[in-house]
């Protein structure tokens, strides 16, 4: 249908995902990730049943994440349905960490852009972040009780078709369970895992992770600072159509 992507392509397509653990301390200050592995190890089974080529990378500098998404963007990507990008690191302000810095999540993204990977053009390219994107601690509050035809167009802009789904808001502090992994990536493999095949729209998908991330989780420590917090993810999307990640035959 018109108002959908086309995810019946041969191949599902590539599924990148970027664990950084541990950090040059001398350079970047930051301490290891722990808990990390847990996110990537889900993340692997929920995007593998869901028929993506999930290609796990370890501990990158920055030269070196920059280097993984150049050749994965230089690909032939023509008989692939969509891409999909996840980086779990340190990060702010719109950046993330290498082990040995900060990259900017734009400059990333931009390799595979409509002017930089023309086999993705109207394609889904998703990029999943889980990282701080600030230090300032999410509060909570009290819940009240509840009470066709258009003509298709001779060019696209080069940033259609992108999804962004950040753990949490610019500006605020991502959180971590050092045995379960962190809030966002458990939250969204559970759904992916109940509901990725089940027929819902990729946006129906994301609202059912806000709302877990929202309501299931409060941090509980010792320190009145950190203590009662809260997280709230972010999605930001550029998609033009609706997007379903219909099955692919055995």
């Amino acid at each position: 249908m018109a108002n959908m992507y086309n995810m019946n392509h041969p191949r599902r397509g590539l599924a990148i995902v970027i664990n950084n653990k541990y950090f040059d301390k001398e350079k970047t200050g930051l301490n290891e990730r722990k808990g990390t592995d847990i996110d990537a190890q889900n993340l692997f089974q929920q995007l593998a049943d869901l028929d993506f080529e999930v290609d796990v990378k370890e501990n990158l500098s920055c030269k070196e994440m920059k280097t993984v998404l150049k050749e994965a963007a230089a690909a032939d990507h023509s008989d692939a349905d969509c891409i999909l990008v996840a980086i779990l690191s340190h990060g702010k302000d719109r950046k993330v960490y290498g082990t040995d810095g900060t990259v900017k999540i734009a400059v990333l993204a931009a390799y595979f852009n409509g002017l930089n990977c023309k086999s993705l053009i109207r394609k889904p390219k998703i990029f999943v972040i889980q990282a701080c994107q600030g230090t300032k601690y999410m509060e909570g509050v009290d819940m009240p009780d509840g009470g066709g035809g258009l003509p298709q167009p001779s060019t696209l802009p080069s940033e259609a078709d992108f999804l962004y789904l950040y753990s949490t808001l610019p500006g605020y502090y991502s959180w971590r369970n050092e045995n379960m992994g962190s809030w966002f990536i458990q939250s969204l493999c559970e759904v992916l895992k109940k509901d990725g095949k089940s027929g819902l729209e990729i946006m129906q998908i994301l609202a059912r992770v806000n709302m877990i991330v929202a309501t299931h989780f409060e941090t509980h420590t010792n320190d009145e600072k950190t203590d009662c917090k809260k997280q709230m993810p972010c999605i930001v999307s550029m998609l033009t159509k609706e997007l379903y990640f219909t099955p692919k035959n055995p």
